[in-house]
């Protein structure tokens, strides 16, 4: 049977294996203390260490979406990313751009960027054109809220279900904007509205999430719920990121986002030849 294959502007992506995101961030507050903002160079020579260590994607972020954190403007989300974008260019792997704000996708899109990651699902007015216009890859994410208020009384019914439902609602309407399922990746936004509760019921039933088989993005490197089960600052959580990363991929996960990318590498490595005797 052939395998699945991921659509992703200039590439197209086995899911045959899950694949490493590595974190390119370049905002001035990360929750992580990895913001790079108004340094391309650095931001640059991180990617390109990422790309070194395994990293099979990048995704390159210019505005925070931690939460608590305040909007920033369009044009300096643009300084911030299109620099970084095109010093990757080259770099061999697909490039992510993380924003929800279609004048951003555009620029990015017309820069070079393969695939968009949005927060918000496409949901802005505009962002489905920007994207069904092109040929890039589409991650939509679950979000409860926004990023300033998101974290303050999070509530669900059923966290699983409500998650599945709104996939299968936006997968409707990118379906009829005309985004081909090949190009779209599920996220269901650990962290982003929801509580501890729910974020390990989230993990616990990653795979009830894959609607219509569509491959899932596991964002949970370094998050504060790592924080709340190991007690650990963010800059200690490599360990607790690994092992998240590693039950994220056992429960499907076909895309894998992180800060530490070496160390999620061997782990995955030990994974895939217990369980599929592949030695890389």
């Amino acid at each position: 049977m052939n395998s699945p294959l991921l659509h992703c502007g200039r590439f197209e992506l086995s899911l045959a294996r899950p694949l490493l995101m590595g974190i390119v961030n370049l905002t001035d507050d990360s929750f992580s203390g990895d913001g790079l903002a108004d340094d391309a160079a650095r931001a640059i020579e991180h990617g390109q260490r990422l790309v070194a260590a395994g990293a099979q994607m990048l995704d390159i972020g210019g505005e925070s979406s931690r939460p608590g954190a305040a909007p920033v403007s369009a044009a300096q989300e643009l300084a911030r990313v299109l620099p970084v974008l095109e010093g990757l260019h080259s770099c061999g792997v697909p490039l992510s751009i993380d924003s929800a704000k279609p004048e951003v996708m555009r620029a990015a899109l017309a820069a070079g960027a393969d695939m968009i990651n949005d927060i918000t699902a496409l949901q802005a007015p505009g962002a489905l054109e920007v994207v069904a216009a092109s040929s890039c890859a589409v991650c939509l994410m679950h979000m409860q809220g926004e990023p300033r208020t998101m974290q303050l009384a999070p509530r669900y019914g059923d966290v699983v279900a409500e998650v599945a439902d709104f996939f299968r609602a936006r997968i409707a309407t990118a379906d009829a904007a005309g985004v081909a399922r090949e190009r779209i990746v599920l996220d269901p936004g650990f962290g982003f509205g929801k509580t501890l509760e729910h974020n390990l019921a989230l993990l616990r039933h990653l795979a009830e999430l894959s609607v219509d088989g569509l491959p899932l993005l596991a964002g949970l490197s370094r998050k504060s719920m790592l924080g709340a089960i190991t007690g650990h600052p963010a800059h200690e959580r490599v360990f607790a990121s690994v092992a998240a990363a590693l039950l994220a991929v056992q429960r499907g996960a076909a895309i894998v986002r992180v800060h530490d990318v070496a160390a999620t590498r061997d782990a995955l490595a030990v994974l895939d030849a217990l369980e599929h005797g592949r030695i890389q």
